[in-house]
């Protein structure tokens, strides 16, 4: 007991400047962290020595000088809320919350004979304007896309949803460089219990530092190891407000051009906000598209391999003598020529991603064109094999979303070794029981296919979605406060 005393003792601020100076001194390592400054000054309207501390390179020099060091030189007042001039002035009285926030870019004023501080927030952020998204373009509809400034997200957000019930909740993560989360949702809308789980998984990291929602996602989600992602990641702040409006939860940090969407269901990664810019029968086709697109690239190789290897009376009869003779020099095995082809796919792609843009095209070429072409007259693969693995491979980019499509991906390459086993068989048992294990998951404790299976009310936005004014209600799997969403 007097242990736990003494530290609290230890944490509260003492009532002589000297010593407050020197403790802040010691643990910012005044010596030798050159963007530590402070400034000591004596107040007019009480005549006492007040010394402001914050980090140089986080604060506004001009706002300190304006709205804090001129108005204490020359005013008169009752106290330091009514002479300051900026909008958020805090009164602190524990050692750990100053150097909290001294870290988040606010000024701390001490006081003689005062055993409290002030936090006066002047931080400036450097960060991007607000531009177009990289990864998630778009035909029609807003072009605006989050940024590294977690105060202009939200206000990107606010600009949108309108409502005096929308709440943006700060969490701490972090044990040595604590960050700010923020939960943002419509508090007459989304389910205590789901802002529950929320809350007491982001309060159980117990890392040192959670620098951005990249890493927080990986902290966060239910199954690490999974190949299927629980989690919806956009750069869109129109696609983050439509899944408010619904009774999900967004998650921002600072550093971040995106947020995090949660829970969220499977179909969610096939759903494009542009579906709902779009006329219904033009979304229902693009939709359509992308179904048929994760068919293709998950399954047209491992059922090549099936086909050709096990079920030949099933290809029609002069496409499978061109085969025959296509293949007829080639010296590897149909599996290994397929994953000779996938694996310098997937090279090309990783190339394309990681070098310079002006060399991007070039690479495609190089690797497409002279590659391919090459391997094909030099007999170590098909030409067969190199539409199989081209049609598989593209089709892929119409998955949008990087995590799930780093899930398509991985999914072919199981798909193919299943087929190469015991032929179609095979594949059905393996794609059954990936059906299965994607069907047991749950992303904060919603089911990954609802409304689905299983069967929740909802407006059956699945496969195709119905015209805007048939929209009535909220998703029931999220057990929202208020399903209707349709007033009338």
């Amino acid at each position: 007991m007097r242990k736990k005393q003494t530290k609290n003792n230890h944490n509260q601020i003492s009532s002589n400047l000297v010593e407050n100076i020197d403790k802040i001194k010691n643990d910012f390592s005044y010596q030798i962290n050159n963007d530590f400054s402070f400034r000591m000054l004596t107040a007019k309207f009480n005549q006492k020595d007040i010394c402001l501390c914050y980090y140089a390179s986080l604060v506004n020099s001009d706002k300190i000088e304006q709205s804090i060091i001129k108005p204490l030189l020359e005013q008169d007042g009752e106290s330091i809320a009514n002479i300051v001039t900026v909008e958020s002035v805090k009164v602190l009285t524990d050692c750990d919350e100053i150097n909290q926030n001294v870290t988040s870019g606010k000024v701390i004023l001490f006081m003689e004979d005062h055993s409290q501080a002030y936090s006066i927030d002047v931080s400036q952020f450097e960060h991007r304007e607000v531009s177009q998204s990289e990864n998630e373009s778009v035909v029609r509809g807003p072009k605006e896309a989050f940024t590294e400034s977690i105060h202009v997200n939200i206000s990107l957000i606010r600009k949108r949803i309108r409502n005096q019930h929308l709440v943006s909740e700060v969490l701490h993560v972090g044990k040595r460089s604590k960050q700010d989360v923020q939960l943002l949702y419509i508090e007459n809308i989304a389910n205590d219990q789901l802002l529950e789980n929320i809350r007491s998984r982001i309060n159980a990291i117990t890392a040192d530092s959670v620098q951005n929602v990249e890493l927080l996602e990986q902290y966060i989600e239910e199954r690490p190891l999974s190949i299927f992602p629980t989690i919806l990641y956009t750069e869109r702040p129109d696609n983050a407000c439509t899944y408010i409006n619904r009774g999900h939860v967004v998650l921002l940090m600072e550093s971040s051009a995106a947020c995090l969407i949660v829970p969220i269901n499977f179909w969610a990664f096939f759903h494009n906000i542009e579906d709902r810019y779009s006329r219904v029968m033009f979304s229902n086709f693009a939709r359509a598209i992308r179904f048929l697109a994760l068919f293709l690239t998950t399954m047209v190789s491992a059922l090549y391999v099936a086909l050709a290897n096990f079920h030949t009376e099933m290809i029609p009869l002069d496409l499978l003598l061109a085969i025959a003779s296509a293949r007829d020099r080639v010296p590897f095995p149909l599996l290994l020529e397929v994953l000779l082809m996938e694996v310098a796919f997937e090279l090309i792609r990783e190339a394309g991603i990681r070098i310079p843009n002006p060399l991007g095209p070039t690479i495609g070429i190089v690797g497409a064109l002279i590659l391919g072409q090459a391997a094909v007259e030099a007999n170590i693969i098909s030409p067969i094999i190199v539409i199989i693995s081209a049609l598989s491979g593209l089709t892929s980019f119409v998955i949008s979303d990087p995590s799930f499509n780093f899930t398509v991906r991985i999914t072919r390459f199981i798909f193919i070794f299943a087929a190469s086993l015991f032929g179609i068989y095979s594949l059905i048992i393996c794609f059954v029981m990936w059906l299965m294990y994607a069907i047991s998951l749950k992303s904060f404790g919603v089911p990954y296919f609802a409304p689905l299976a299983p069967s929740y009310q909802s407006n059956k936005n699945i496969y195709f979605r119905k015209p805007l004014r048939n929209e009535k209600w909220r998703p029931k799997y999220l057990l929202p406060k208020d399903m209707k969403m349709l007033k009338k």
